[in-house]
């Protein structure tokens, strides 16, 4: 198929009678559900009997305006229409395989086809009751602008309105501005709420009410049309795109046309010849003939004239020479008639056939009614199930408006890909999941496992990589590893339902982040460390060889086969440093190919050769040249060690007097000190510090060096190493070797070979580190949480997060991909991409976002009740009911037992402005981000305000501007604005 002109569909959502989402809707039609209902309760009113029957969607009150930071009186104000296409757009841009918060700021398109507002015939008529917020919630255009304004969608927004064909033509549209090039995804969509009977009364005037709300299709039975509620929506892209970002299709658009009636038969008559007409032009566009088209879902309203009318129409297009009838049917069988929704219904339908490859059989297509001639015209009724081929299927949509606009589109099944087999074990994924609130996060983590638990036991790394493409975003995070879904189903369950385990895996980034990476020294080498991790992971094994290549010409052999070999002799002189040197390295590059670069670094003793790497000071060939003369060097020391003593330096000073031959090495810590010396002087040493009742350790060393002050040894390292050219740091490097940050220095060789004689001041570098470059996470490159565990042991800032990517020799890429989970929860947007093989780079089918059913906004534009009012509470904000929104840290602190009246009064004005409860309004609230205030908001919040200054003060606006960070922040305006006497 040529992928030029064409579109894809790539994201569907919906909601219809008796079927809530895309899944629910496939089903319904599949086993030819019956959707038509009795009118819920709630909407029951003047006009509307007892008797009156349709297709009702039942979740038209609940709106979760928390999650778009609507305040209540807005919400309260919005069109049902409007609410309803809010969480539609957010769930089929999660369906297209893209966050919806990834497409802020673009040339994204909204299109929405839409019959008038029933919501504004319900309350704009009562003027006493207009205000500004019902003048917005009530405008059928708004239902476009909405969506493109909350998510901050810069592309062409606009409602459609040319009666039943309004969401097709809607499609039209977007096609055209998608080829077009003014925009590179566009969402599609029709949307109609049933919430007066006035357009029924008038079907039923003209003729065309079905006693019994069903509309009946093509049928002897049929008697008119049922009204029916329904929303829909469509992503849309051009099919390259979507092929190149490996996103799901489930149709291709070939071609679309719109045209009108003319002066025809009547204003509100259909006409065969422009019926006719908008086809042939659709099938010429999509570059197809008649023959080719296997279905049509047609508009199929089950009026007696307009079935006969758009059969003779469809037969003038069909009716020639084919191997088999062209096979039509309608969804308004099934859910009735959506009006405004229609063509998006019958479009969602279509592309749904396609993609499963099977057409559901038209409800009350048993009874076909005979003056359609449909055999003779080229066409059948779909009175079963229709099985398509595995090749390329092409099918037809029509639609068609009561004041002659008709609008038809041709789909085509998606082309098939290639799919690349993914080759050895399942590896592990991070599947991501963000909500606005933590009650949030655990209803969507029981959806996610429940939805997997349906699906076939399988390899979860595709899976998590469309998580990572489209669960992120929301302040609170979530991120688990798994290798197959059934483990990722139990993990998500499990989480979900004990609030300690949600505890550990979920964060909340309030800041940006800041990494530091710790590289360490001698010492923790281990056989065979991270070799399951260069077997598992091309990113790792990639590093790692290049780090053995640029060892090879200084060690005489290869590091790398020495690690995968599992060989003892990693722990000798000769090898320790440059395999330790060579896995630093590689996890650097691997976490940097991962998006996750450091902002700091520091290294112990040799480990500040990877760390210089890492800051940019040294290349990959001078470190390595470095690291070899080190080693070598070390490898001609007599025997000695290192014993690591839990104390002082203070405390050792005496020892080290007494004891001729015996250095400090290394402060690690206020309580941790190492010393170095000869195997007799050690044990000699070790011995009296037990009697002094400190306790001693050997570490796994061969010789001594730290600490010496040994100038031959510093200078053989320098002779063997050569010149070295360090230029300045990229990024923050912290000097173990001088005990403070590096600042502007470029060390010479001699600095680098003193590394092995010269004692390590970790302690001292990790302080400055932390002071200086504030990290907030610690991530160790090597094999063992050593420099992770003297840290710990130190005074670190509350909330750190300590992290380890390949612990022990045992490592695999679990390790890695729960680093990178770990870094996520932490604030880091990682590269994702890259942690995955591009086998596993598909999107896979998520359940939609759960979003909040607590928040019910009746049928009238009345505000919800705010509660009674109550004292202020001044205690910072951990969550409010939405609880999606961090604290701002302005505000007073105001003592519970010293009332503020200032707060007060701008606490009650809040809440009474926006209808929130009293609880979710206090000092370190937010105006604009937590509480949904927009300048409507604001000058009636400035208003509620002057009213309650005891002397009556106009507020400028300029004077206002800059106290609305927050509620503590107006509050404190208004407190200095009393004290002044109405002057600021």
């Amino acid at each position: 198929m040529a992928t030029v002109n064409a579109v894809a569909v790539v994201g569907l959502d919906c909601v219809f009678p008796a079927a809530h989402g895309v899944e629910a809707y496939w089903d319904l039609l599949m086993r030819g559900g019956d959707a038509i209902g009795p009118l819920p309760e709630d909407r029951r009113g003047p006009g509307f009997d007892d008797t009156v029957e349709g297709g009702f969607v039942d979740t038209v009150t609940t709106f979760d305006n928390d999650f778009f930071t609507i305040a209540p009186r807005e919400a309260a104000a919005m069109d049902p229409q409007q609410r309803l296409l809010l969480q539609c757009a957010w769930r089929a841009l999660e369906d297209s395989g893209r966050a919806p918060s990834a497409l802020a700021g673009s040339d994204a398109g909204v299109f929405v086809g839409v019959m008038g507002s029933e919501w504004a015939q319900l309350h704009m008529g009562d003027y006493a009751r207009i205000t500004p917020q019902l003048g917005a919630g009530s405008s059928a255009g708004m239902t476009a602008n909405r969506i493109s304004y909350h998510l901050d969608l810069k592309g062409p927004s606009l409602a459609v309105d040319t009666a039943c064909s309004s969401s097709l033509v809607a499609v039209h549209l977007a096609v055209n501005s998608l080829l077009s090039g003014e925009c590179s995804t566009v969402l599609a969509a029709g949307v109609n709420i049933v919430l007066t009977p006035a357009l029924g009364m008038v079907y039923q005037q003209m003729g065309l009410k079905a006693p019994d709300g069903r509309c009946k299709p093509f049928s002897m039975d049929s008697d008119g049309i049922g009204r029916s509620d329904g929303v829909g929506v469509v992503v849309l892209r051009r099919l390259q795109d979507a092929l190149d970002d490996h996103q799901r299709v489930y149709a291709v658009i070939r071609g679309t046309a719109v045209n009108q009636d003319g002066r025809s038969n009547g204003v509100s008559a259909p006409s065969r010849w422009s019926q006719q007409a908008v086809v042939a032009a659709a099938y010429r566009r999509a570059g197809v003939d008649a023959d080719q088209v296997r279905f049509v879902e047609a508009h199929g309203t089950g009026t007696a004239l307009g079935d006969i009318i758009e059969c003779a129409a469809l037969g003038e297009v069909h009716a020639v020479p084919r191997d088999e009838p062209c096979a039509i049917g309608s969804v308004k069988g099934n859910i009735g008639h959506t009006e405004g929704a229609a063509g998006i219904a019958g479009l969602i339908k279509t592309a749904l056939a396609l993609h499963h490859r099977i057409v559901p059989a038209s409800r009350f297509a048993t009874r076909e009614n005979p003056q359609l001639r449909l055999a003779e015209r080229g066409l059948s009724l779909l009175k079963a199930p229709l099985r398509l081929p595995a090749e390329e299927v092409v099918a037809g949509v029509s639609s068609f408006g009561m004041g002659g606009t008709n609008a038809h589109a041709v789909l085509a099944s998606a082309p098939r890909m290639p799919v690349t087999a993914v080759r050895g074990p399942a590896t592990a994924g991070a599947f991501t999941l963000s909500a606005d609130t933590p009650e949030a996060l655990r209803r969507n983590l029981t959806a996610q496992a429940e939805a997997l638990a349906r699906r076939p036991r399988g390899d979860a790394a595709s899976v998590c990589w469309t998580s990572n493409q489209v669960k992120t975003g929301l302040p609170y995070r979530a991120v688990f590893t798994a290798r197959d879904t059934a483990e990722l189903a139990d993990t998500l369950r499990t989480a979900a339902a004990d609030e300690h385990t949600l505890a550990r895996v979920t964060d909340r980034a309030l800041r940006p982040p800041a990494l530091a990476f710790l590289y360490p020294g001698q010492g923790c080498q281990e056989p065979g460390m991270t070799a399951a991790l260069y077997r598992e992971s091309v990113l790792y094994r990639r590093h790692l060889d290049d780090a053995d290549d640029a060892l090879r010409p200084h060690t005489g052999d290869s590091v790398r086969d020495l690690i995968l070999a599992d060989d003892p002799a990693i722990h000798h002189a000769r090898w320790a440093q440059p395999a330790l040197f060579a896995v630093a390295h590689a996890l650097t590059k691997t976490l940097a190919e991962l998006g996750v670069v450091p902002d700091a670094v520091l290294g112990h003793g040799t480990g500040e050769l990877a760390a210089a790497v890492a800051a940019g000071m040294l290349t990959l060939p001078d470190a390595a040249r470095l690291v070899a003369a080190h080693a070598t060097a070390a490898h001609d020391l007599p025997d000695g060690g290192m014993l690591s003593v839990r104390a002082t330096p203070q405390e050792t000073a005496g020892i080290l007097a007494a004891h001729p031959g015996l250095f400090l090495a290394a402060v690690d810590g206020p309580h941790d000190t190492v010393l170095s010396g000869t195997a007799d002087v050690l044990r000699q040493a070790a011995a009296d510090l037990a009697a002094h009742g400190l306790n001693t350790r050997r570490l796994p060393v061969p010789h001594a060096a730290q600490g010496s002050a040994d100038t031959a040894l510093a200078a053989r390292i320098a002779a063997l190493a050569g010149p070295v050219t360090a230029t300045p740091a990229r990024i923050a490097l912290a000097s173990a070797r001088h005990g403070r940050m590096l600042r502007d220095e470029i060390p010479d060789t001699a600095y680098w070979a003193d590394l092995a004689v010269q004692p390590v001041r970790f302690a001292d570098a990790l302080s400055a580190l932390m002071t200086e470059a504030a990290p907030t996470c610690l991530v160790e490159l090597g094999p063992a949480a050593h420099l992770l565990s003297l840290a710990r042991q130190g005074d670190l800032p509350t909330g750190i997060r300590l992290l380890h990517p390949a612990p022990g020799r045992a490592a695999t890429f679990t390790d890695l991909a729960e680093t990178v989970g770990g870094l996520y929860l932490s604030g880091v947007e990682p590269c994702w991409d890259a942690l995955y093989e591009p086998a596993h780079r598909r999107t896979e089918r998520l359940a939609p976002y759960v979003f909040s059913g607590a928040h019910r906004f009746g049928q009238t534009a009345a505000a919800p009740p705010a509660a009674q009012p109550a004292a202020p509470d001044t205690t910072p904000r951990q969550e409010s009911t939405g609880g999606s929104r961090p604290p701002h840290p302005g505000g007073p602190d105001t003592p519970a037992d010293r009332p503020d009246p200032a707060l007060s009064a701008v606490i009650e004005a809040v809440v009474e402005v926006g209808a929130y409860a009293r609880e979710q309004v206090n000092a370190e609230a937010r105006l604009y981000e937590d509480l949904g205030f927009d300048s409507v908001m604001i000058m009636q919040l400035k208003n509620r305000i002057e009213q309650q200054l005891p002397q009556g003060a106009d507020i400028t606006v300029p004077q206002l501007l800059p106290a609305l960070k927050s509620v503590g922040a107006l509050a404190a305006f208004v407190r200095e604005l009393t004290s002044t006497g109405g002057t600021v």
